[in-house]
């Protein structure tokens, strides 16, 4: 989460270039003599990287190593994120190669909140999975139409993310306030946000109706809610200010990821096979 919102507000900051090679930061490790605000922004959102992708190596192995005790999934959903963050890797030097190419910047931050998606999914989808001493009875099945709509739910939220990241690569909102070019991506991502908002109230007002056993979606449903409505009033303020404060789109970023996680915890929940249930035999009566 922090790697999104550093690599956000390196953006904002227009610090995209601040170190001009890579992988080091003006041929050093560490560029102490050339640190500011914007250097050290690029400088630190590489430094996450590296440890996000050492951590998610280490996540890989250790699922590897046990997986007769894992579920069977966890390794190959572990190595699916070890290979988003190389990708992510790949894209982050090509944005400085490339000198911040449009594409590039939107494919590399489409691969950072997949790879948000799927650790959210992997965390709620291992919190769900009982340990094999614990009593505690399995969770009710869910309906066959809560899948679908959690599924469908995601496409329109993801896709408004990416118009976001389209539009802030090509600093759309700039050049439409002040020259009227591009305003089409801006009509674009207001267009979108209706059904993403609305595709979101549904999936709230929907998990009413889930078994009383599946509580944890339904407080992940209805958090997006407030997120949602604090995304609007957050896009609305920067466009009124002229984004003027970097510290609104900063936090517009943030919440679109928050809201990218929530629905990976939601999917983690709900794709997860479920135990068949076990059939129980009337108790014998002795006879009298």
């Amino acid at each position: 989460m922090a790697l999104v919102v550093i690599g956000g507000a390196t953006r904002v900051m227009e610090a995209g270039l601040a170190c001009p090679d890579w992988p080091l930061c003006y041929g050093s490790l560490l560029p102490g003599g050339r640190m500011n605000l914007r250097v050290f922004l690029e400088w630190f959102h590489r430094l996450d990287a590296f440890v996000v992708g050492v951590a998610l190596l280490v996540l890989a192995g250790a699922s590897l190593l046990g997986r007769r005790q894992l579920p069977r999934w966890l390794p190959w959903a572990a190595g699916l994120a070890l290979l988003l963050v190389a990708v992510q890797g790949g894209l982050g030097a090509l944005t400085v190669l490339r000198l911040l190419a449009a594409g590039t910047v939107t494919a590399h931050l489409a691969t950072g909140l997949l790879l948000v998606l799927l650790l959210s999914a992997i965390c709620q989808a291992m919190e769900a999975v009982p340990a094999a001493s614990s009593s505690t009875q399995p969770a009710p099945p869910l309906p066959r139409w809560w899948r679908p709509l959690a599924l469908l739910a995601g496409l329109p939220l993801f896709a408004q993310c990416l118009l976001g990241g389209a539009m802030a690569s090509r600093w759309a909102v700039d050049r439409c306030l002040q020259a009227g070019e591009v305003c089409h991506w801006l009509a674009l991502h207001r267009q979108v946000a209706g059904p993403a908002a609305l595709s979101l109230a549904l999936l709230a007002v929907a998990s009413c109706w889930l078994p009383t056993g599946q509580r944890s979606l339904r407080l992940f449903s209805a958090a997006t809610l407030p997120l949602v409505a604090g995304q609007v009033a957050l896009g609305i303020a920067s466009l009124r200010l002229g984004l003027s404060q970097p510290g609104l789109t900063i936090a517009h970023q943030l919440l679109a990821a928050l809201l990218v996680a929530l629905i990976g915890a939601i999917w983690g929940v709900s794709l997860r096979p479920h135990p068949p249930a076990v059939a129980t035999s009337p108790a014998l009566v002795p006879p009298s």
